[in-house]
């Protein structure tokens, strides 16, 4: 049995997202569709994060087995090869030890968040920022940031739908550098709460409004509570940017 971990790019706009769903094409399945093709063998693949619908990777990472060992090479040409339909291309690929798994040897995930602030929507990039047409102040969201950085209950930025057992998380990076027209903003942890990036990046947004100040904003983590969270921002805009391996 051979273990192979992929470093893969895709635009996620098409998708459902990455896990496999009955009624829609995912990532997940475009994926192990294209193994099978090259391979000959059913695989089940796993992710270092299971990105929602829309939501798009520069450096999503997945690992599979395979009964033949072949050459890292020829899988990803193989690969890539087979996903030309899609827009989902493997970038590395790579023989592991069968210890290796794609989710739980993660050490650290890191997203952007891209937002488009100009009154003129977004013409190449539509499907892959967050329009804003008011103007936003991201050192004000910068100052707002760096105030719930740590260890916290993080349940105001949590989904309703989150199946993991704790809301504690530790947010090691959360950044928001902006020029005239593009706000970044970063976020870095060992695991994210299911839609905790795009909850904290629609708060934050209020704050670049002046609609809250930075204090509003860490009040609002405090209190624990999903009805305090400012209205989520949008998938197009958030970026799976690369995962950590010890």
């Amino acid at each position: 049995m051979a273990r192979f971990k992929l470093t893969i790019e895709y635009d996620g706009t098409p998708f459902c997202g990455w896990q496999r769903q009955a009624d829609r094409m995912s990532v997940q399945q475009a994926l192990e569709e294209a193994i099978a093709r090259f391979s000959g063998e059913t695989v089940t693949t796993q992710a270092a994060g299971r990105t929602d619908a829309g939501v798009h990777a520069l450096g999503q990472v997945a690992h599979f087995d395979l009964a033949k060992d072949w050459d890292p090479f020829r899988v990803r040409e193989a690969l890539n090869y087979h996903l030309k339909a899609y827009p989902v291309v493997v970038v590395e690929a790579e023989a592991v030890p069968e210890t290796f798994e794609a989710r739980f040897s993660a050490t650290a995930r890191h997203y952007e968040y891209r937002i488009l602030n100009r009154r003129a929507p977004a013409a190449i990039e539509r499907n892959q920022v967050w329009h804003v047409p008011v103007s936003l102040d991201a050192q004000r969201m910068h100052e707002a940031a760096q105030l719930i950085l740590g260890k916290h209950d993080f349940s105001t930025f949590r989904s309703s739908e989150c199946q993991a057992n704790s809301p504690i998380r530790t947010l090691d990076v959360f950044e928001v550098a902006g020029d005239d027209e593009v706000i970044a903003i970063t976020a870095s942890a060992r695991s994210f709460l299911h839609h905790q990036v795009r909850s904290m990046v629609g708060s934050l947004k209020l704050v670049g409004e002046g609609k809250w100040s930075p204090a509003d904003f860490r009040a609002a983590l405090d209190a624990a509570d999903r009805k305090r969270c400012g209205a989520m921002a949008p998938a197009a805009g958030l970026f799976l940017t690369g995962v950590d391996y010890p």
